[in-house]
């Protein structure tokens, strides 16, 4: 009976304040001092007028391009089976793809001079991890040897942050 009425044992319970402490106390005014009659005859600084403030110009939109003129005639296809054939065609990709075959080889030349340059005692204590590294870099070679250079730029990613971690321990 005695825990119901005392409450949560984990609440800290506040003892009630004294009844002498609850008294209101009288206060004094302070007396009257000359420094308050000078602080009223100083004049008051007149107010300088605002500067004008305009409302900011909306941005300024730059009008759509429009269609480009193409220098090179399109081409129209004579039937409709030539068509559909080339829809689900492979392609070499062109330009972007030699573009991204030549990034791939920079990361993966980059990453192969980073190996060389690990230490002796550090490519034997992180041995498991240097091996890792050397695996991406040849699947990566091989993956552009076979044209794949998407597949060989994220391999030579995937060991050139996998030697961040080897150069940080």
């Amino acid at each position: 009976m005695c825990a119901v009425l005392s409450g949560c044992r984990h609440k800290p319970v506040r003892s009630p304040l004294p009844i002498g402490v609850v008294t209101p106390v009288s206060l004094e005014a302070p007396p009257a001092d000359e420094s308050a009659s000078q602080i009223a005859s100083v004049p008051q600084p007149e107010p300088e007028p605002l500067p004008s403030v305009q409302p900011p110009l909306p941005p300024r939109r730059r009008p759509a391009p429009g269609p480009k003129e193409s220098d090179q005639p399109t081409q129209v296809a004579n039937n409709d089976v030539s068509a559909a054939l080339a829809i689900g065609a492979l392609s070499a990709g062109g330009d972007e793809t030699t573009h991204t075959a030549l990034q791939a080889q920079d990361v993966i030349n980059a990453v192969r001079k980073r190996v060389a340059a690990l230490s002796s005692q550090m490519a034997s204590a992180r041995k498991q991890e240097v091996r890792q590294v050397r695996n991406f870099l040849d699947q990566a070679e091989k993956a552009l040897k076979s044209g794949d250079a998407e597949g060989a730029h994220t391999l030579a990613t995937k060991a050139g942050l996998l030697m961040d971690d080897v150069e940080k321990k």
